[in-house]
């Protein structure tokens, strides 16, 4: 994710901040500076940094219950709203799905009941009434936000743990994209319950809850249909065959020309000639770029993207597109045996799946 600093690598998995959650830290400090008193600010400092570190812990409850069932997580982000786990793949199973789901909660639970241990060994509990944010034992303000992790990740606001075990659990008796569909109507409506909420309880941060949620609903049921029409299909079935490319000593007149005299927009840059070993691929948007700063006597070689890993022709498209996105990537070449049969673009994916949909809509029942 952009605008983060990788904190490191643990258990495998890589571990990023946000800056905003800097930013959050620095007002957090300076509020209570300002209110209380410095030792007031370490300690509602402290307390953050530990509220985040038990976010940390329920997101590598995700990850492990994910890597338990064979799918592994890219990294995890810690934003001021909470932490993000990035796994490569859903789980095949609705059961699966609602486990992984439930991991996170569940890491909270342990948690409290740790603190919960600590603190009836060392006095006991004091009044709930007297806790807030500011005010109370350290210990029980942080057994309390716990409790309060595990009842707010489990309301059924998809993308939200409860929303995903709510998924999970239409999908043992019906259609995962029916299933998605309904769970995300399920959160928007909740993150219109968000807004209200924070309108009238003056909770400015559940107004970026809501965002969140509500933008998060869409790109799961969005993702979901990909998914569903996808299925099946292999990188073969929708990379252009029939392609031009480009060599290194070509200009940006030859490729500018290329894209007026033809609808091809991203071309393979290959070392000498159609069978030459793949050197790059050059986009439009790279061209575009190039032209405005070289202009048409520049040269492909200082416009292409380099190093474009590539993907087989017999992969699976489904599981090819997450990477493509990740890499923002508009086009990339295919390989079979080693040598370039074609080349995989956004576009041509995007095209396939609108004929794919028109098809489904076209047969009875």
């Amino acid at each position: 994710m952009k605008w983060s600093i990788k904190l490191g690598r643990f258990l495998g998995i890589d571990v990023f901040l946000h800056f905003t959650f800097l930013i959050l830290l620095l007002v957090i400090w300076g509020s209570s500076w300002l209110t209380r008193g410095p030792s007031a600010a370490l300690e509602a400092t402290a307390l953050w940094i530990s509220i985040f570190g038990c976010v940390l812990l329920h997101e590598y409850g995700h990850a492990l219950a994910a890597r338990a069932y064979g799918i592994h997580t890219r990294d995890i982000t810690l934003l001021p709203i909470g932490g993000l786990a990035r796994l490569e793949r859903l789980p095949d199973k609705p059961g699966q799905e609602i486990l992984v789901a439930l991991a996170g909660p569940a890491v909270n639970v342990v948690i409290a009941a740790v603190l919960g241990a600590v603190i009836l060994a060392t006095g006991g509990f004091q009044p709930f009434g007297e806790l807030d944010v500011a005010r109370g034992g350290f210990l029980q303000r942080l057994f309390t936000i716990n409790i309060g992790l595990v009842a707010f990740n489990m309301l059924p606001a998809f993308p939200m743990d409860g929303g995903r075990v709510l998924r999970g659990l239409l999908a043992l008796g019906m259609d995962h994209t029916k299933a998605t569909r309904i769970a995300a109507a399920i959160g928007q409506g909740m993150a219109v319950l968000f807004v209200i909420v924070a309108f009238f309880g003056q909770a400015p941060m559940l107004f970026l809850i809501a965002f969140f949620v509500w933008i998060g609903a869409q790109a799961e049921v969005g993702a979901s249909e990909a998914r569903s029409v996808l299925a099946g299909v292999i990188v073969r079935q929708a990379m252009l065959t029939d392609y031009r490319s480009l060599t290194l000593f070509d200009t940006l007149r030859d490729a500018s020309a290329l894209v007026l005299s033809g609808s091809q927009q991203d071309f393979p840059v290959v070392e000498s000639g159609p069978d030459g070993r793949v050197l790059g691929v050059l986009t439009r948007a790279g061209l575009m770029r190039a032209l405005a700063a070289h202009g048409l006597d520049g040269r492909v070689a200082d416009a292409m993207e380099r190093d474009v890993p590539g993907v087989q022709a017999d992969e699976g498209l489904e599981e090819v597109l997450p990477r493509l996105r990740e890499q923002g990537a508009s086009a990339t070449p295919v390989y079979a045996d080693g040598r370039l049969v074609g080349l995989l673009t956004m576009e041509n994916i995007g095209e396939l799946m609108m004929i794919r949909s028109a098809l489904n809509q076209s047969r009875p029942g």
